[in-house]
């Protein structure tokens, strides 16, 4: 079976770059790693953790999104709710509240949702971000709790993936036919090629 390390990166759209890089490099302490760019194009890759990075792009044009509470029901075209970054410690989740609000970010109280003790705020682009902390000895991984009082059939079958109802691969690609094409950021390790 397949094992994922982490998210290697989350892409998201920013207007402003510098606004963008000021707030998640230098408020977040998250290292800018890469960046790639041309004139009316940037794709910037700051480091959440070992394995993990968010990247943003910047287009002329975009603008900060109307901020939505977290978690508040939507209707029509959607794609996402939030995202929530892990803090090491719960003094961690202190600082960064505190760091928030001396920046003049509005930040939630921290909230204790029994297996991890969150707050929530906006990043400049009005990208609704949550930092969160496990509770000692409450690990959802380890023992998945599961209490919807009108759980689907599948949500019934249990924390572990079911390998039975998808189609099973009949061909895989053979090691000599896998090709690895050059996309944007080769030319960070390989040089930009000459037209």
């Amino acid at each position: 079976m397949i094992k994922f390390n982490g998210i290697n990166h989350l892409a998201m759209a920013t207007g402003d770059m510098d606004k963008t890089t000021r707030f998640w490099r230098d408020l977040l302490g998250m290292r800018l790693v890469a960046g790639l760019g041309k004139p009316g194009y940037r794709h910037y890759f700051f480091e959440i953790s070992e394995n993990d990075l968010i990247a943003f792009f910047e287009w002329p044009g975009v603008i900060p999104v109307e901020e939505k509470e977290h978690g508040y029901p939507v209707k029509g075209p959607f794609i996402f709710d939030h995202i929530s970054f892990g803090v090491e410690t719960e003094d961690g989740i202190w600082e960064l509240k505190d760091k928030l609000e001396a920046a003049g970010f509005g930040v939630s109280e921290v909230i204790d949702h029994g297996f991890i003790h969150s707050i929530y705020a906006f990043d400049p682009n009005g990208i609704p971000i949550e930092f969160s902390h496990n509770v000692e000895g409450k690990d959802i991984r380890k023992t998945p709790k599961m209490i919807d009082k009108a759980p689907s059939a599948i949500t019934k079958e249990g924390p572990e993936p079911n390998l039975n109802v998808w189609p099973k691969v009949k061909k895989p690609t053979p090691k000599n036919e896998r090709k690895v094409y050059p996309g944007a950021g080769s030319e960070l390790f390989h040089g930009i090629k000459k037209e």
